[in-house]
């Protein structure tokens, strides 16, 4: 067998397997790693390898998305969306639950920028036929209202933008409005729109807590941002809601992730957020999550907000993979790739 070098060929994540799984049906995966190449909407982990661990996973590929009509964007991530999350998984969904969803693969999107959940969501809904939590990690509420982005021609492809993604999520029922199953954002420090807290009254009606990027000092260190947001999860529900994890990268201060369109200074540090994550993601019943808002035009050569965001999808991916251990509901296969994990990126 020829060597292939890692810096030749197709790059994927991870040196995973590429399929282009939108058009080879018959290629199965529990865990899918998809490219969503759309930004026009814009204003070590120790003790297991989770590729030599149950899972099957593969990088597959980009969506094919157009750059020139933000309404057929749309579509095209929402179709690619529900056909990649509505195939079967080769060991079947990790979560606990029973209900319509079960035996589904993960998808972890990495964008893009961030109105790229909304197409995610939308296939979530109609996979697991039920509204999704969604743990929202930004500097950024992203819950403003469309016509906050002024326009003197307001249209629909206007309204579909990276900071009103999760307002259009809510009007089309795709998330969850219970009292008490608020969905959640961690790592705020955005500014407001206007010159009243009108944004944080409108963020609060849909349903949404809020944790800012200073509360990580008040909570006492990621240990208390990570309880806060249990406090909002139901751990002995037997049928757990699914949970969509969406990282905007701006959530890291610029001082670790200057390549984003959007920094604001006073966020976290890579570290925090990595153990904020350790402490979430085998733990609750996440059936997606994307990584969102890198742009390289903005990084220097050190190149720290990409190794920011493989690491966190490395974060991720492995909750992901412990999960279904944890519930026992995959079988192992691990090949004594153990203690490796740190270097697999």
């Amino acid at each position: 067998m020829a060597m292939t070098w890692s810096f030749s060929g197709i790059t994927t994540f991870a040196h995973l397997k590429h399929v282009k799984c939108l058009t080879t049906p018959s290629e199965k995966f529990d865990i899918a790693i998809v490219g969503a190449p759309f930004d026009t909407a814009t204003s070590y982990r120790p003790g297991i390898n989770p590729y030599a661990s149950w899972a099957t996973i593969i990088d597959c590929g980009d969506i094919p998305i157009t750059p020139f009509d933000n309404a057929v964007a749309l579509e095209q991530m929402s179709e690619a969306f529900v056909e990649l999350g509505s195939r079967s998984a080769p060991l079947g969904e990790t979560g606990k639950g029973k209900g319509k969803g079960k035996g589904r693969p993960k998808l972890i999107t990495l964008g893009g920028d961030h109105s790229l959940a909304l197409p995610a969501l939308r296939a979530l809904k109609k996979v697991y036929g039920r509204e999704v939590r969604v743990v929202h990690f930004d500097a950024h509420l992203d819950t403003w209202h469309p016509a906050k982005y002024p326009s003197a021609w307001p249209s629909t492809q206007s309204h579909f933008n990276h900071g009103s993604m999760f307002w259009l999520a809510g009007q089309e029922g795709l998330l969850s409005n219970s009292s008490s199953a608020s969905n959640i954002h961690a790592g705020l420090r955005t500014r407001l729109s206007g010159t009243d807290p009108s944004d944080f009254v409108d963020d609060s009606s849909q349903n949404w807590l809020r944790i800012s990027a200073d509360d990580i000092d008040d909570l006492g260190g990621p240990a208390g941002v990570i309880a806060a947001i249990m406090d909002q999860f139901d751990l002995n529900d037997p049928d757990p809601d699914p949970v969509y994890l969406s990282i905007d990268i701006d959530v890291l201060d610029p001082a670790f992730a200057p390549g984003t369109g959007t920094p604001e200074p006073g966020g976290w540090t890579t570290r925090e957020l990595i153990r904020i994550l350790r402490g979430l993601v085998d733990v609750l019943n996440v059936v997606g999550a994307d990584v969102v808002e890198v742009s390289p035009a903005y990084q220097g050569r050190g190149e720290e907000t990409a190794l920011a965001a493989a690491q966190v999808v490395y974060e991720v991916l492995t909750g992901m993979v412990k999960r279904g251990l944890k519930d026992g509901s995959s079988e192992e296969k691990v090949k004594g790739g153990v203690d490796k994990a740190h270097d697999e990126l």
